[in-house]
């Protein structure tokens, strides 16, 4: 009986701490709350000076962002928020978290719970779970290091390899309508000669 009236208040501790005590509450990432407290701050920038050009914003159903101009972006914002200026990192840790590149010739990411006015939805967000290490149990921390290292340069090459191809189709595109239009031109050049009759005008030679 005694060893009964002793444990019971332990129990009812335990019970306590249970049922009694409420659930903690979840805090974000921090490279979550930091990646939408820029863009929370440049979204203010922006409506102050409409007229400056923008480096990064929501997009405009803020369901995602736009990394507008990388350089900047990396030169200026990353070492303000993340202490360094690597826009490749930056990449990895979005897609670690689960964020998709949207657009082939922009630099747009989603993420079903990063969105604006939501910021509550980031405590939900979790990071990827890591998969099976892909190197070899054999390898020494220096190997392991060096094929980490190639697999990021991978991934860099990857991307500036996207990015070259996005500016090579803009490239073509922007060629065919300076030919259109040089095409167009000439076409107007010869009727306003054929209509002004001038022996000048008809053989002049346009290039």
């Amino acid at each position: 009986m005694a060893t009964d009236a002793i444990l019971a208040p332990a129990d009812d501790r335990n019970i306590n701490r249970r049922i009694g005590r409420p659930a903690r509450t979840k805090c974000p990432p921090p490279f979550l709350s930091k990646t939408y407290d820029l863009l929370e701050e440049q979204e203010e920038e922006n409506n102050k000076c409409k007229e400056q050009n923008k480096v990064v914003s929501w997009n405009v159903e803020g369901s995602g962002f736009v990394v507008w101009c990388p350089a900047e972006f990396s030169e200026l914002m990353l070492p303000k928020y993340f202490k360094h200026n690597n826009f490749s990192s930056f990449i990895r840790q979005l897609n670690t978290y689960g964020f998709k590149k949207v657009a082939s010739k922009r630099w747009e990411f989603q993420h079903i719970k990063f969105q604006k006015g939501c910021r509550h939805l980031l405590a939900e967000i979790a990071r990827k779970k890591c998969e099976p290490s892909a190197f070899p149990a054999y390898l020494n921390p220096s190997e392991k290091s060096t094929l980490l290292a190639r697999n990021e340069e991978n991934t860099t090459r990857e991307l500036l390899m996207e990015e070259n191809q996005n500016l090579r189709k803009e490239r073509l595109e922007l060629q065919m309508q300076i030919a259109h239009f040089k095409t167009l031109e000439v076409k107007l050049l010869q009727c306003l000669s054929q209509c002004v009759g001038s022996p000048q005008n008809k053989t002049r030679r346009l290039f």
